[in-house]
């Protein structure tokens, strides 16, 4: 049967529309077509893929991501790396020089001379009358803490470390009472398991009796493990008892002083000077003598008196530290014993001490150094002499000397001085830190 014309190509156009809907339909409406570009099955355990859920609903899976596997790599190292440095960390912690906490009480006047010119330590405030100072410093591995005035009292000091050091003075028997209460109040400190460690810096006796203080030590079933005691006592022997310098008259205000260039290379106009107390029937009215005899009063500074004077002016503190910044020698004659503040005194300024080397009356160790073995084991570059008659013969080299002579000299002085002060300190810290913390 023959189909006409017109008849066919409405059917096309039928047929075409038809499509064209079936077509339109499955693009906009159908949500049963997935791409299988940005489609895959997941697989889960127990299912197939392409299987089924509980409802009978077909499982789709999550949108695929083409770098997964990099970003999975990608966070392992990045686990790996931080794992690594947080070990790195950890033994650098482990590594890492363990450090130790000591507090300085101090309660006589030395105490600034150890924190201020052997520890180089600050104080706060600067004010040297303030009822309370306090400073912190490192020196090897120990943090130390340091406190001092007035106001620092028995149970009133703040305490968060068990390792203590307590300056004292027992010069006479007034000081003696009062450290006495200080170490009765430490010993209950260590009986309650408050402090651990005790060490004792002591201004002692000119004499060296220093007997009351021999209980407290733990060599005697005390609780006192260091002593770092002043003057040549016989109790020294480098293993719990050290011998500790006298220092600078810090209790008559005398500063630290920071040399300088002018220091060493100033012209000073005096051979000598000698600033102090004259006592009756001592070596100093033998040394006054020989200068007024020998006329070298006009080469020297040279003022006496007949009292000592516990205290000190401003001005009569100028004056003589004017005499030793313009001397070339400070003579410094013995006392009570022959350790002296005026020697350290004349070090600051790079006065060359003049020192009679001779024993005084007391208890003192009188070994083939003593005294001032201290001094003299430490090379210190002193003139020594055992009577002030070499006085003359001495000036009279002075006058000879060159200036650039004098300026070495100075320097060299003021190098050891240097040295000296370093030495304690590194002695004062490795004693402490080997008694104390050994088996820390």
């Amino acid at each position: 049967m023959k189909i006409p014309k017109r008849k066919l190509f409405l059917l096309l156009i039928f047929a075409y529309v038809a499509f064209s809907l079936y077509a339109a339909y499955n693009v906009f409406f159908s949500t049963k077509v997935l791409s299988r570009v940005h489609r895959v099955v997941k697989k889960e355990t127990g299912a197939q893929s392409g299987g089924v859920r509980d409802g009978g609903a077909p499982y789709v899976a999550d949108e695929w991501n083409p770098w997964e596997d990099e970003q999975v790599e990608y966070n392992s190292a990045l686990n790996k790396k931080r794992e690594a440095f947080k070990q790195y960390l950890g033994k650098i912690d482990k590594n890492k020089p363990k450090r130790y906490k000591v507090q300085i009480w101090g309660k006589a006047a030395i105490g600034l001379y150890l924190w201020e010119h052997i520890l180089e330590g600050p104080l706060n405030p600067t004010d040297k009358v303030a009822q309370w100072r306090e400073g912190e410093l490192q020196s090897g591995k120990i943090d130390f803490s340091f406190y001092t005035g007035p106001a620092v009292v028995q149970g009133h000091v703040p305490l968060d470390m068990n390792s203590l050091v307590l300056v004292l003075n027992g010069r006479e028997n007034q000081k003696v009472t009062y450290s006495t209460r200080w170490l009765e109040h430490v010993q209950t400190l260590v009986q309650s398991n408050t402090v651990s460690h005790v060490a004792v810096v002591l201004l002692g006796n000119e004499h060296c009796n220093n007997n009351w203080i021999s209980p407290h030590l733990k060599r005697n079933g005390g609780f006192v493990d260091l002593l770092f005691v002043v003057y040549d006592s016989p109790w020294v022997n480098d293993k719990d008892v050290f011998q500790w310098p006298l220092g600078v008259a810090t209790y008559r205000q005398f500063p630290m002083i920071r040399p300088n260039a002018q220091l060493i290379t100033s012209n000073r106009p005096y051979l000598c000077n000698f600033l102090g107390t004259v006592y009756k029937n001592s070596s100093r009215e033998t040394l006054m003598h020989i200068l007024t005899q020998s006329g070298l009063e006009k080469d020297c500074i040279t003022t006496g008196r007949e009292k000592w004077l516990p205290q000190e002016t401003a001005d009569s503190l100028r004056r003589y530290q004017t005499a030793l910044a313009q001397s070339e020698l400070t003579l410094c004659p013995v006392g009570i014993n022959t350790e002296s503040y005026r020697i350290y005194e004349a070090c600051s300024y790079g006065s060359v001490p003049v020192v009679e080397d001779v024993m005084t009356p007391g208890s003192c160790a009188a070994g083939p150094s003593s005294p001032l073995r201290l001094l003299k084991a430490a090379g210190a570059p002193f003139i020594f002499i055992s009577d002030w008659k070499e006085l003359p013969a001495i000036l009279q080299r002075e006058r000879g000397m060159t200036q650039e002579q004098r300026v070495d000299r100075r320097r060299r002085l003021l190098e050891w001085y240097s040295s000296f002060r370093q030495q304690m300190k590194e002695r004062f810290t490795e004693v402490i830190e080997e008694t104390f913390f050994k088996n820390g």
